[in-house]
């Protein structure tokens, strides 16, 4: 690709007019004051920015889809201390024209190593069944391939290549302090926050963008999570009732809120636990995202959705 400047360096072209290819991440028609724009998410293996296309704004919509590549030709622009692309010129790029991998954000973690530590904490497990159950979900080599690769979120948090197998591994590592501070079963614990996203393999699909499966939208990796586990757990003769319970517990109480689509509410020490390393993990990392999104100078972050806020930047 000829000329092509990536999304981390447009904070050094503000006022500068640019040509670049760029994926379209998300994409959405809004009704403006006089007439209807483009709202777009582009992406690259070093970022992501918006953009918006103000003219014949219907008209462009129509010509990519969200998991396209695009050409785009446009002025870089601040706009109340985020950098932004104003669109003059938009159109779909040919495969012929670009490397997809160059557009693929990932863990700056290598895949070699968030696999060896992941497995790492399977061999911490000592209770045998706990452990035979981890083995035989992940020792499958398809499996544990899509779960290598797969994003932990859609747009939040690790929401991209690598991401649920670094977001468990933090998890995890969390989990293990936890249980020198706090009276918990460790073998349990652990397993728990291994296993607490496993579905996740199968609630998002897209390569190139991340989005829900039908089964994930209809059933959520909550409830697959448990349904793998309890299958699992079926072929190991003589699993402990109790054990598979409180497993399957964690697993269904780890998003701690029915209004967060939590399947019940944390009840015993361990889900609770479980439930609040995973949320420190995921809102840390998200709003952690936020801040390296933004420009050198910028003094407060992109308005953050979710908790409804922005976050100001703190440069020492």
């Amino acid at each position: 690709m000829e000329n092509q400047i990536s999304i981390s360096e447009l904070h050094q072209k503000v006022g500068e007019e640019i040509t670049s290819f760029y994926l379209v991440a998300e994409k959405e028609l809004r009704d403006g004051k006089n007439e209807q724009y483009l709202r777009l998410k582009l992406q690259d293996r070093s970022g992501s920015i918006a953009a918006n296309v103000w003219k014949e704004a219907k008209k462009a919509s129509d010509e990519f889809d969200a998991g396209d590549v695009v050409k785009i030709k446009g002025n870089v622009v601040n706009f109340k201390g985020q950098v932004q692309v104003s669109i003059t010129k938009i159109r779909f790029a040919d495969v012929s024209e670009y490397n997809i991998e160059d557009f693929m954000a990932r863990s700056k973690i290598s895949p070699e190593v968030l696999a060896e530590r992941f497995f790492g904490f399977i061999d911490k497990v000592e209770q045998e069944h706990l452990n035979k159950l981890l083995h035989l979900i992940f020792d499958d080599k398809e499996f544990f391939t899509r779960y290598l690769n797969a994003p932990a979120a859609k747009g939040w948090h690790h929401n991209y290549m690598n991401g649920l197998i670094e977001h468990t591994i933090s998890v995890a590592a969390l989990c293990e302090f936890c249980s020198t501070m706090y009276p918990v079963n460790y073998d349990l614990l652990v397993t728990g926050a291994l296993l607490h996203d496993v579905a996740k393999v199968t609630e998002y699909e897209g390569k190139t963008n991340i989005e829900f499966s039908d089964i994930g939208r209809l059933v959520g990796h909550l409830s697959l999570s448990d349904q793998l586990v309890c299958e699992t757990a079926a072929r190991i003769p003589g699993f402990p009732e109790e054990l598979l319970l409180n497993l399957r517990h964690l697993i269904l109480a780890h998003h701690g809120e029915y209004e967060k689509a939590s399947v019940r509410l944390p009840q015993t020490l361990e889900a609770l636990l479980l439930h609040l390393c995973d949320n420190l993990d995921a809102q840390t990392i998200g709003v952690a995202q936020l801040i390296n999104a933004a420009p050198p100078n910028a003094v407060w972050t992109e308005f953050d959705k979710l908790n409804n806020r922005y976050y100001r930047i703190f440069r020492p």
